[in-house]
């Protein structure tokens, strides 16, 4: 092996696990029949509406802030992976 070779592996292999999301499932519950939780931009009411989301929903939860006393978290959807925002915790189940 050539000695520049091995450094360009380790950094390849470096970047390969940063990239690596590890998340936990959680599920939309609680909006109510006739309601969507609303999936933002960012975390906190004053972010652009991407999408609503039914109860039944099942997401990838990333990671979570406090914004203005509420807890939101970034999650992708399990199901359309390249759909991503932020949801107030207060509707998500672990599962």
């Amino acid at each position: 092996m050539r000695p520049h070779t091995f450094p360009v592996i380790f950094a390849l292999m470096i970047a390969a696990g940063c990239s690596t999301v590890i998340a936990d499932r959680a599920v939309v519950t609680g909006t109510g029949p006739d309601d969507l939780l609303k999936l933002r931009a960012g975390p906190g009411l004053g972010f652009e509406i991407i999408m609503g989301l039914p109860d039944g929903t099942v997401l990838n939860r990333r990671s979570c802030v406090t914004e203005v006393g509420q807890l939101w978290c970034e999650v992708i959807l399990a199901e359309t992976p390249q759909v991503t925002g932020y949801v107030s915790a207060d509707y998500l189940s672990d599962i």
